[in-house]
């Protein structure tokens, strides 16, 4: 079995990692390196803003609980907020049913010098709606192609595409909805339709196989985050964020001509 974080590449098999790898890794020490990691991501995106040349887009998927909203939380907690786009994709519109499935995501790419998120994404496209029969095989098929056309185009105008998988395992997932259940402020997070989502648990591991195996390509591979443990997810995508940001090497734009010579009276 591979315990490793990893990035996808070839025919993935879920079982062949283990969700509750944490590399050996000392609980504390990683925390602080995370801390760390968090407060240059926050200095590297006044960096993005200066420029403005770049967008950078972290996205993720996971089985329900599996701490998307913990990871983004976490992971830009030192983000000016103002320099942050957030989208959720929830079930379709009548106007953006009238589209193709990719019109209403590409509306909401960051703009270059910010931070996107999806929580979900435009991959729901072929997760829920394969799972739960809401397309066709003849439809919901060609969309892996059709979703790698369209993230290459964004990286190749200046969008880097951070792509996270929160792999969780089955049992930490009913201990985290036990948790929901048990208390009185987690309460809002439960819903019916997360025990239906489970009860199709095999379906989802192949749909999200399937997903890995075929989008992730040389410009946005999947990173295989083990998420049974919170604090190690945090830090496998912290880690990827800033080495995201070290290989764009920004610097601060050179001031306009002539602004070295103004004085304020």
């Amino acid at each position: 079995m591979k315990t490793q974080d990893l990035v996808a590449d070839g025919k993935i098999s879920l079982r062949r990692f283990a969700a509750d790898y944490t590399g050996r890794l000392d609980k504390d020490h990683a925390k602080k390196s995370t801390d760390e990691m968090c407060r240059r991501i926050g200095d590297q995106q006044e960096l993005l803003y200066a420029n403005s040349t770049h967008a950078v887009l972290l996205l993720f998927q996971g089985m329900d609980a599996s701490g998307k909203d913990g990871a983004i939380r976490s992971v830009l907690h030192d983000v000016n907020p103002a320099g942050v786009e957030t989208a959720n994709f929830k079930v379709p519109s009548a106007e953006e049913k009238a589209h193709d499935f990719l019109w209403r995501v590409h509306h909401a790419v960051p703009r270059a010098g910010n931070i996107g998120v999806f929580n979900r994404s435009h991959y729901e496209a072929v997760l829920a709606e394969r799972v739960f029969h809401l397309a066709p095989r003849r439809v919901w098929s060609r969309r892996y192609e059709q979703i790698v056309d369209f993230e290459r185009m964004l990286c190749e105008n200046n969008v880097v595409l951070l792509k996270f998988y929160l792999h969780i395992s089955r049992g930490e997932q009913a201990e985290r909805f036990e948790k929901r259940l048990d208390r009185r402020k987690k309460n809002w997070k439960f819903a019916s339709a997360d025990l239906t989502a489970r009860e199709h648990w095999a379906q989802y591991t192949r749909a999200y196989e399937d997903m890995l195996s075929r989008t992730s390509h040389r410009a946005a591979r999947w990173h295989i985050v083990p998420s049974d443990h919170k604090w190690y997810r945090d830090h496998v995508v912290a880690q990827a964020v800033i080495g995201a940001f070290d290989a764009l090497k920004l610097k601060w734009p050179k001031p306009a001509k002539g602004l070295d010579k103004i004085r304020i009276k």
